[in-house]
């Protein structure tokens, strides 16, 4: 039986080494593929290999479907009781009876607070980094594209803004606005915008200088064409791995703002106003400050693990941004 020849280029680079290349021939395809495997080198060989989530990737997809799925059904499941109404128990601790998360002071059920509390606090981090990521994305690819007068009063913007401490700034803001859910979500969005802008605006300063966008400029195509269908696809892989990552830090700041007293009205029911709920409490019952706070941890462990793999999957360098 005929020895199967070797297809992929990795293969063919190990088969080749320990053999003369004068005494193999090769077909086009693996032509292709040796050729490929030598100028891209142990990076392209082994590229598909490290494409896949893993083990670790497809927990982070499940626990982001769980919180997902808390956040647009949890208040109608029949089994989540309104936090608001069900006053239970007025034990404390983790071992109040028949309650998985305990109770708090006043006798309501931790894990309704922290079901009930999911759609708030994922509408303020994915809807401030949509925000960002709209707002930002385009201010980041206009500045990276026109590098005269426009992009550098662009980027000085995002300079003093990125300049001005974010916290401060989201605490002005909410201050000044409101503190109902959506007027937190559009603060921490313009806290987010200048991140993005930055993002978007160093990848767009190198994609705008390869050869294509090159080409299509001596084609005569406008400036809106070579953004929108050259520059754009390129810079959004590296902008959505570092949206996930800001979805991530917008939850850490939503709790920060709650701690200070310049969250959203306590009388909305979210994971940061849980753990400001329980500060009072939290020698007698730490359950309801640990108990959200673990929630975060892992929704934001999850976060940062699919942010690294997307940024992996599609080879997106950190040196370049």
């Amino acid at each position: 039986m005929p020895e199967q020849s070797p297809d992929t280029g990795r293969e063919l680079v190990q088969e080749l080494e320990r053999d003369d290349l004068s005494h193999h021939t090769l077909t086009p395809e693996q032509d292709a593929a040796y050729f490929g495997a030598v100028v891209g080198g142990p990076e392209a060989t082994g590229r598909k290999h490290r494409n896949g989530l893993g083990f670790g990737g497809w927990l982070a997809v499940i626990w982001m479907a769980l919180i997902l799925f808390a956040a647009i059904f949890g208040p109608y499941l029949p089994w989540i009781p309104d936090p608001k109404n069900d006053v239970g128990d007025l034990r404390l601790g983790w071992f109040a009876t028949g309650h998985i998360f305990g109770t708090d002071s006043n006798g309501r059920d931790v894990f309704s607070l922290v079901v009930n509390g999911t759609r708030n606090s994922m509408i303020i981090g994915i809807g401030s980094v949509v925000m960002g990521f709209l707002v930002g994305g385009v201010l980041g690819i206009v500045a990276g594209y026109f590098k005269g007068r426009i992009g550098g009063a662009l980027g000085a913007l995002t300079d003093i803004l990125l300049a001005y401490p974010q916290l401060v700034l989201a605490i002005s803001i909410v201050t000044f606005l409101g503190d109902s859910v959506w007027l937190v979500t559009f603060a921490l969005g313009i806290v987010s915008t200048p991140v993005l802008a930055r993002i978007s605006r160093a990848s767009t300063l190198s994609w705008s200088e390869r050869e294509f966008v090159i080409a299509a400029r001596a084609q005569g195509a406008k400036h809106g064409r070579v953004m929108i269908r050259e520059i754009l696809p390129n810079v959004i892989p590296a902008m959505v791995s570092i949206a996930l990552l800001g979805i991530a830090v917008v939850i850490i700041a939503e709790a920060g703002l709650a701690i200070v007293g310049a969250g959203v009205n306590p009388d909305q029911i979210t994971w940061g106003n849980i753990i400001e709920s329980g500060r009072a409490d939290i020698t007698d019952a730490p359950n309801i400050v640990l108990a959200p706070s673990i929630v975060i941890f892992l929704t934001v462990l999850a976060l940062n693990y699919l942010g690294d793999v997307l940024r992996g999957r599609f080879d997106v360098r950190d040196s370049a941004l």
